[in-house]
């Protein structure tokens, strides 16, 4: 497409990462490094400087840094950098001295010493292994870890057999080196996108592997799969031929593709047997004798985690299943010690994880989906096979063959069958008979192996679809603070979780979304933790003299109650065993709260979710030591937590509240009386069920006291869980032309609509084009041809425009406009122009009344982006890269516009993230020529529309029906002036019967009779049939000198009547039905052609609009890159499919993967799971083709130099280059961007006054300052922003702004907001604060960078600690351009308004502000020179008599002349929450620290 991207090797290898190798300054050596030896490693909160002085660094400086003094490669180094502080010793989880790794990374010890001096033939052992700590660095960093290697593939290739045959060298590696070569591994099977990197590493997993396998084994999986036979014959027959003709004897186990995993495993289980319990007592080991090795068990769960990762990969399973199987991996992890060991649980989840992986329902080898008939099938066949088998050749089992399956399959059963049997003749079954194991396992002798392996293998599983309705939606006390399921805030990525992973590929479509199930689950678990560890704290539970528990305190999100009742517990439904439904009734005051709050707890309304908490603190405080080691529910006394559904509100009275089901009718309702409330809910079943199975002792439900609440923003998880579930359970039906690309399989531009079926041989682009030389340049590969309609040349074309694409277009995506590479091929080879037929015709007279003028696109498209208009337009998948400022929602709403035009019948739905962007996106849609009565919007969102028309289903109802009376009243007029009876326009049927036999045979008559006289002029004038019901029409309608001219008048009227019939016809329905609920679901499902809402309303009411038959065509999604994987997938299937195919025919992906991933709050379901990756995202790193923008019409070209290197090929728009608002200066300020270095202030930088609530009261006041001076300057408000990378530093500067501004009646500015909050956004002046001072923090995370930089058009000025951002590796394309300049802010004191005649190139007379007290300074000057003006004006005033009018002229200045002297000093900093209240910050644990935003990432 324009340049069409992803059909080659794409550069975007990880999230979150620079991928542009920069030299990294390195402080020069004040002197020679001394000999290397081992030192204590800095503290864990070790600043710049430290690194700066550290010994490492100094040894850089001097050999790879840019300074270098020592020259050439030394290998001693190398190796003594490896054994003095890479190494770990002893018997700890520690595989790396981490603080060291971080020092080496930062150097780039990899990228300037390691791979440029690489040799695959000479490099040492500690050469590789420090590359595999570099590279896992990278990973645990998420930095790109390949793109090092891009450069030499072939030295690349060496290095990875290196790193395969190092289990082959002499040396023996240690346990933590074990672990670090096992990650790698790890890492290299997740980047399978790479070229490089799958090149190699999938010879591992090959059909080769199979030559490891026990002859048995082998002899059953041909025997399963005989398609493979011809394939294996081939490969042994090649292999044999190679190996002849080097002269060796043929042994396929000695080669290493096909040892390499199976030794590993063998390895593992060695490990697993012999190593995990400490025998003997360590001196560098905390263990004890015949306790766990800690070492040992991290390597156990990485190799746990390697082999799922393995298993959930088609292309890496397909072989290595059988292998796993063969070594019966998951039966001697079940008997092994550590799996029923209190350490070992981390490594028991992961076993039963795995397990689940090697039974995954699917065929390997075709990567279909098994249904529950076919695993059902396959079960039975089995068993039928087993007492076949039993019958025949083991006497001793002949009872068990003529028992029924159903008394054998279960695990007891089997076990109790297996006791006849002697151990010698169970071996004999399981090894020689069944051929599951090899007779040479080392555990064959043992019963009970054999045993779990015929348990395993002939077993009855759970469906896959049983277990996950049998799974509570609800997180519950045991899973919330379960560490290895639910990390908490600070995992360093170092260690492995329970958790499964959203990578590249995925098995089916159930196993993609049981992935996404349980992380969403997970995550909606984490947020819950947080709430309740932030609510529960301020209630001050004790336990009274009664002994009961009572409560001292209050909290907003949490109530105490007493009352609690089951109510009614229904049967199970057919074939169950939980519930039907549980419900039950609670009672709670609301009588302490103030009006505000208590309004917050009255808005509970139906399907709210609630949370039931019991507390039951110690009767003792617990001890400072106590606590500290004791766990959280401990702390809080927190014995169980369940989640709960309103089903409906009752006030004291028992008046419903809240009610939206029809049964209060608006007119009825009452404000709610009394302060007793009753809530009815609906507990889970499941959960309920468990808890009264297995929790008999404990009264769950008679123990809770504590009803929570959540904001209602954040408490949508259920709804999103349901639909997931629901689709678990539907036969889910993508696309056929996006199944393959959506799991990640087959060819990535598949889907690309050149290579989709039933294309638009012709599409008529209406508006797009402003005019013909707009066309021809949008077109420059081909030759343009411009036609009438008949065929004829056209010699003064004019929109609108249709075009035939010629077949060369619609086979290669590469011809269209915006290629630029292939516009240079061409111009190279002096190609000839192929033709490019254009017709030109000129449109229908859409009528005489002003009204009936379509609207008109006057954005002058880009060729990138009318290629764009094209993809989307033709069926397919399209894919936009829409760098800031490149007009991403112009070209959204063009392509709905084009499309519903040329496939009018055609229903389009639109999916934004936010409701900011819906909106923007809808607003310029009713711009276009698109009739308001198709457009629908749907959420809670519509009433922020900057339009006075309703588009909500309300809303768009009434319009219609106002319409409807609005319309028959013209059809009165039109009657009247027919001289026919006027009630005709009493219904809209029979308006429907007066069109059919007064108008439209009317018109059929005249169009007859004026074929035939179109020889005379004034024919049309005369005898138009309807000329006296356009007699109201201001200019004149028919001239009567020119035939045709008159004659397409004439059909403009007409169409103006077809066109008002056609509404009525539209407004038919919305008058038979009656009830306002029918009326907006009809609208909803047929009327409305283009329906918007948000992927969470979607994901929310999915249940809903299946069960109304919505239906839809095409998709658009804008903000794709910002959305959850799951919340893409959800609005693709919000209906149900038609004859067993999907409707969908297109799906269009707007965003930018370049900018901030979609929010997760939990970091280790960033990191470990990469649960942030979008689909967009997923998409581009599979390969898919996909268009880049590439002209920015946002920012000055200099602000956007600060972005653009992230893109390929962004460029300006004429409209930046022209335009002289970005030619001027900004008033007061030197330069038009600046890095302002702000110094630690009342000696201090960066501070935490709680966990990730980072503050820096230097920046804060700086920007503040700033602010003032830019107000008094006579910027208004509304253009200026302040922005920051963490929320601490939000609330800091919004309580300076209250306390600096309000005094002096200053309006604060248009946003005070994070940089996550503000994506999206724009504005003329953006004021960055980047806080940190120790850490350059996550925004490392170029992505944010990218935001942070791109918000402004006019002007940027960024304050931050130059020293420390300067040097990090990641930011060094932007920060180079801000350090070219003084990093003291330049002012123009000369200039006192906001406009000035200064070019931007022009600095004028520059005054350097020296740090935050001279800003002050100046600002104070400012203020009090003002104050002196309005004093003697005042004064002048009343000395004349005048009448001082004190409001109007102080607010022209921004002043309040009320407010004398100087403000007073509050050192005691306020945080301002998002509700306007202040709250003073509270440090203490659990204390009211003022909330984080949605968007709040935390590092």
């Amino acid at each position: 497409m324009p340049k069409v991207y992803g059909t080659g090797v794409y550069d975007f290898r990880r999230h979150r990462v620079a991928e542009y190798a920069l030299d990294q300054p390195v402080v020069p050596p004040s002197q020679p490094p001394p000999p290397l030896q081992s030192e204590k490693p800095p503290p864990v909160g070790f600043t710049l400087s430290e690194i700066q002085r550290d010994r490492l660094t100094r040894i850089a400086s001097a050999n790879w840094g840019v300074s270098a003094t020592e020259s050439g490669f030394k290998p001693e180094l190398v190796k003594e950098i490896y054994e003095t502080e890479l190494l770990v010793s002893g018997k700890g989880r520690k595989t790396v001295p981490l603080h060291r790794v971080m020092i080496l990374e930062v150097s780039q010890y990899l990228e300037n010493y390691l791979w440029p001096n690489f040799d695959p033939d000479s490099a040492s052992f500690e050469h590789v292994m420090s590359m595999i700590l570099m590279v896992n660095e990278k990973f645990r960093e998420n930095v790109a870890a390949w793109t090092t290697f891009h450069d030499r593939k072939e030295a690349f290739k060496g290095f990875i057999w290196r790193v395969l045959r190092l289990k082959d060298e002499q040396k023996a590696l240690s346990l933590a080196e074990k672990t670090n070569y096992l990650l790698f591994m790890i890492n290299a099977f997740q980047s399978l996108e790479d070229e490089i990197v799958s090149e190699t590493i999938m010879q591992l997993v090959s059909l080769q592997l199979w030559h490891s396998l026990s002859s048995g084994r082998f002899q059953m999986e041909l025997f399963l799969n005989p398609h493979l036979i011809k394939k294996w014959k081939k490969l042994t027959r090649k292999e044999a031929k190679e190996a002849k003709k080097k002269g060796e004897d043929f042994d396929p186990k000695k080669v290493l593709e096909v040892r390499f995993l199976r030794n590993l495993i063998e390895e593992f289980l060695e490990i697993l047997d012999s190593k995990v319990m400490v025998s003997e007592p360590d001196e560098d080991s905390m263990n004890e004798p015949d306790q766990i090795n800690d070492s040992c068990v991290l390597y156990c769960e990485r190799f746990m985690e390697f082999l799922i990762d393995l298993l959930s990969q088609l292309p890496t399973r397909r072989f290595l299943r059988p292998l796993v199987a063969n070594l019966a991996v998951v039966s001697k992890c079940h008997l092994s010690m550590l799996y029923t060991h209190e350490k070992g649980r981390l490594f028991s989840q992961l076993v039963d994880l795995l397990q689940f992986y090697e039974g995954f329902e699917i065929d390997d080898h075709f990567g279909t989906q098994l249904s529950d008939d076919d695993v059902m099938l396959t079960h039975y066949s089995r068993l039928q096979a087993f007492q076949l088998l039993a019958f025949k050749q083991v006497p001793k089992l002949r009872d068990f063959s003529m028992c029924n399956i159903g008394s054998i399959h279960k695990r007891a059963d089997l076990t109790k069958k297996l006791l006849v049997l002697s151990d010698e003749e169970l071996r004999e079954l399981v090894c020689q008979k069944l051929k599951l194991i090899s007779e040479n396992d080392p555990c064959s002798p043992r019963r009970d192996f054999l045993t779990e392996v015929m348990i395993s293998f002939f077993s009855k599983r759970q469906s896959q679809k049983e277990a996950i309705n049998a799974l509570p939606l609800y997180p519950n006390e045991q899973i919330m603070w379960d560490e290895s399921l639910v990390p908490s805030i600070n995992y360093s990525g170092e260690g492995c979780l329970a958790l499964p992973k959203l990578n590249l590929q995925f098995l089916t479509l159930h196993d993609y979304l049981l992935r996404n199930f349980n992380l969403f689950r997970l995550e909606s678990t984490y947020e819950i933790r947080e709430d309740i560890q932030e609510a529960v704290p301020h209630l001050l539970a004790y336990v009274n003299n009664e002994g009961e528990t009572a409560f001292r305190g209050w909290s907003r999100m949490a109530v105490p109650f007493k009352g609690f009742r089951i109510k009614e517990v229904k049967q199970p439904n057919i074939g169950e065993v939980k519930p039907a439904s549980v419900t039950a009734e609670i009672e709670f005051t609301v009588s302490s709260y103030r009006a505000q709050v208590r309004s917050e707890w009255d808005s509970l309304k139906e399907h709210d979710v609630l949370f039931l908490l019991s507390i039951r603190p110690s009767f003792v405080p617990l001890s400072a030591d106590v606590a500290d080691k004791s766990t959280v529910p401990e702390r809080l006394g927190l014995q169980f937590v369940r989640g709960c559904e309103v089903i409906e509100v009752k006030d004291e009275e028992g008046n419903l509240m809240n009610d939206f089901t029809g049964r209060v009718k608006r007119e009825e309702w009452k404000p709610p009386k009394g302060d007793l409330r009753t809530v009815k809910v609906a507990l889970d079943p499941a959960q309920y069920h468990i808890d009264v199975t297995e929790k008999e002792s404990d009264d769950v439900y008679g123990s809770f006291n504590i009803l929570m609440r959540r904001k209602p923003k954040e408490n949508n998880f259920k709804a999103i869980l349901e639909s997931i579930r629901d689709l678990m359970n539907e036969t889910c039906i993508v696309p056929e032309w996006l199944h393959n690309i959506f799991l990640g399989y087959g060819n990535p531009s598949a889907a690309q609509w050149v290579n989709m079926p039933d294309l638009l041989d012709e599409i008529d682009f209406k508006d797009t084009f402003l005019d013909s030389e707009h066309l021809v340049d949008c077109f420059p590969n081909y030759e343009v041809s411009f036609v009438n309609s008949d065929g004829t040349e056209s010699t003064n074309p004019s929109p609108p425009f249709r075009i035939k694409f010629p077949d060369s277009l619609k086979r290669d995506a590469k011809n269209l406009p915006g290629n630029n590479a292939r516009l240079a091929l061409d111009d190279q080879n002096n190609a000839q122009k192929e033709k490019l037929v254009v017709e030109s015709y000129v449109p229908a007279d859409p009528g005489p009344y002003p009204q009936d003028k379509p609207n008109q696109n006057s954005v002058r498209f880009t060729p990138t982006q009318v290629g764009a208009i094209i993809s989307g337009v033709q069926p397919g998948l399209t894919m936009v890269v829409g760098p800031p400022g490149t007009g991403k929602t112009d070209t959204a709403v063009q392509i709905l516009n084009v499309l519903y035009h040329n496939c009018p019948s055609q229903r389009t739905l639109i999916i934004t993230h936010s409701n900011q962007a819906l909106n923007d996106l809808f607003e310029k849609i009713m711009q276009r020529d698109v009739p308001a009565r198709y457009l629908l919007r749907l959420g809670q969102g519509e009433q922020e529309l900057a339009t006075d028309l309703d588009f909500s289903r309300q809303g768009r109802v009434n319009a219609m029906l106002v319409r409807r009376l609005e319309l028959l009243k013209e059809v009165e007029r039109l009657a009247i002036s027919l001289s026919l009876p006027a009630d005709s326009a009493h219904t809209c049927e029979a308006a429907g019967y007066f069109w059919l036999l007064h108008v439209y045979s009317r018109w059929e008559r005249f169009v007859v009779e004026a074929e035939e006289n179109r020889d005379k002029k004034g024919f049309v004038k005369e005898r138009f049939p309807f000329k006296e019901f356009f007699a109201d029409v201001s200019e004149r309608v028919f001239g009567g000198e020119d035939f045709e001219r008159d004659m397409r008048a004439a059909k403009g009227c007409f169409k103006h009547l077809s066109t008002m019939f056609q509404e009525l016809e539209e407004c038919r329905a919305f008058e038979l039905l009656k009830l306002t609920a029918d009326r907006a679901n009809y609208l909803m499902t047929k009327q409305a052609k283009i329906v918007a809402m948000t992927c969470t309303h979607a994901a929310l009411k999915r249940k809903d609009f299946l069960q109304l038959g919505f239906k839809y065509d095409n998709l658009l999604m804008e903000e794709s890159a910002q959305i959850l994987e799951i919340e893409t997938f959800i609005p693709m299937l919000l209906q149900r499919q038609e004859d067993g195919h999907a409707r969908l025919k297109r799906c269009i992906l707007i965003g930018d993967h370049h900018q901030l991933p979609p929010v997760v709050k939990n970091m280790a379901f960033q990191k470990y799971s990469h649960m942030d990756q979008s689909l967009f995202t997923r998409f581009v790193r599979l390969g898919v083709p996909y268009i880049e923008l590439n002209a920015q019409g946002r920012a000055r070209p200099s602000i956007a130099k600060l972005y653009n290197w992230r893109y390929r090929e962004l460029g300006d728009l004429g409209f930046v280059r022209e335009n002289p608002i970005f030619h001027k200066a900004n008033s007061g300020f030197s330069f038009e961007y600046q890095l302002v270095n702000v110094e630690d202030y009342n000696g201090r930088g960066e501070s935490a006054p709680s966990p990730w609530f980072y503050q820096n009261e230097g920046e804060a006041e700086y920007i503040v300052s700033v602010y003032i001076y830019m107000r008094l300057l006579g910027y208004p408000a509304s253009r200026i922003s302040i922005l920051t990378t963490y929320n601490g530093q939000k609330l800091l500067i919004r309580d300076v702004i209250n306390r600096r501004c309000k005094m002096y009646g200053i309006e604060p500015p248009n946003k005070v907001a994070t940089v996550d909050k503000f994506q999206g956004q724009q504005n003329d002046f953006i004021l960055l604060s980047l806080v940190r001072t120790r850490f350059v923090g996550h925004l490392r995370d170029v992505r944010r960078l990218i935001v942070a930089m791109s918000r402004a058009r006019l002007g940027l000025y960024v304050f931050c600690r130059r020293e420390l951002f300067e040097q990090c590796f990641e930011l060094q394309p932007t920060f180079r351009l801000l350090i070219e300049r003084p990093d003291k802010l330049g002012l123009n004191l000369e200039e006192t308004s906001p406009f000035t005649e200064r070019l931007v190139e022009s600095n004028g007379v520059v005054r350097f502000v020296q740090g935050v007290e001279d800003m002050e300074q100046i600002v104070n000057l400012r203020l009090h020179q003002l104050y002196q003006m309005q004093t003697m004006n005042r004064n002048a005033r009343i000395g004349n008599g005048a009448e001082v009018e004190e409001e109007e002229k102080e607010s022209e200045m921004g002043l309040d002349s009320n407010t004398e002297g100087e403000p007073p000093v509050n050192d005691n900093k306020m945080a301002v929450d998002d509700s306007g209240e202040q709250t003073e910050l509270d440090t203490q644990a659990g204390g009211g620290v003022a909330p984080s935003d949605d968007n709040e990432m935390k590092e």
